[in-house]
């Protein structure tokens, strides 16, 4: 038996949860899938695979196995793109996990580029405002805004981008235009209810620091109804500019109190522990580094 085409298949069988899908993936029949994960769980003495309501499933024995068996594959690509050459385009799969907002805005419609340039890649997306576990999801590159929570995880910061306080055009009209950041404390704010955002806030201006809280009766924890609130003129909020990027070029939202700064928020790229970041990993951290277009001279606080 080919080992590495066993483990070619029992992940698919994992990520596809079923082994019709993996079959299709491979252009093999689905006996052999199946009879190629029977062999593997036989030479091991273990069960892999246990099937539930919701498909097929992998055990904790399996999980462990499908890590390693994800990292040797990646490992043989890197090896032979490395005899290839660095110049080659890129193979096989990469997965990367964003937030759905930022990626919708920023990083969806520049893909088809990233994937003409490697027409041999396959790319998954997994779309998630929480912090996915970037090992059980097997994901290669993770795309995360604000401070790191968990300092084990290799990182690189790729951009940066002012918080800022906006609203629609029509909202200010109607509730007046605020001058100075105390003016807030009579607007209606709808508050991202998110690590990175919430009702206190610091605004600074030369040497003078003013702290202002929020009020708002409403509170979203996703920046897609976040987006929808403010654009129905439900308030103002204080957000990074990234989440508006479109509405603040066109003008359908209004930034206001620019003579005063608020925190900044960074966009780290993250790669799972135990293991360099594979060459598809960095090749696409740098093509969203391009996108977000890095003011040159922002250092990176971490290596890969």
């Amino acid at each position: 038996m080919d080992r590495m085409a066993a483990m070619e298949a029992f992940v698919l069988v994992v990520d596809t949860g079923s082994f019709s899908s993996a079959a299709r993936r491979l252009n093999l029949g689905q006996p052999a899938v199946s009879k190629m994960v029977a062999q593997v769980e036989d030479r091991l003495g273990v069960k892999l695979l246990v099937r539930t309501t919701r498909g097929l499933t992998a055990t904790e024995a399996g999980l462990n196995y499908y890590e390693r068996a994800r990292r040797s594959i990646a490992e043989a690509d890197e090896a032979e793109s490395a005899a290839r050459g660095a110049g080659s385009s890129l193979t096989g799969r990469l997965r990367i996990a964003a937030a759905v907002t930022f990626a919708r805005i920023h990083v969806m419609p520049r893909l088809p580029e990233f994937l003409q340039r490697h027409p041999d890649l396959e790319i998954e997306v997994v779309l998630d405002d929480r912090n996915v576990d970037l090992v059980q999801e097997g994901i290669d590159v993770a795309l995360r805004m604000g401070q790191l929570a968990d300092s084990s995880l290799a990182a690189r910061r790729i951009a940066s981008a002012p918080n800022v306080a906006l609203g629609t055009p029509a909202y200010f009209e109607q509730a007046g235009e605020p001058t100075a950041p105390g003016d807030l404390a009579g607007h209606e704010a709808v508050i991202y209810d998110q690590p990175g955002g919430g009702a206190k806030w610091t605004f600074r201006r030369d040497e003078a620091e003013l702290v202002v809280t929020l009020k708002g009766r409403l509170r979203v924890s996703a920046a897609e109804g976040l987006r929808a609130a403010v654009l129905a003129n439900a308030g103002f909020a204080i957000v990074s500019e990234w989440m508006f990027a479109p509405e603040i070029a066109d003008g359908a939202v209004k930034v206001v109190l620019q003579d005063w700064n608020l925190p900044r928020i960074d966009l780290w790229a993250m790669f799972p522990a135990g293991r360099a970041a594979t060459t598809k990993a960095r090749t696409f951290t740098k093509f969203v580094e391009e996108v977000m277009r890095v003011p040159s001279g922002t250092p990176n606080s971490a290596s890969y």
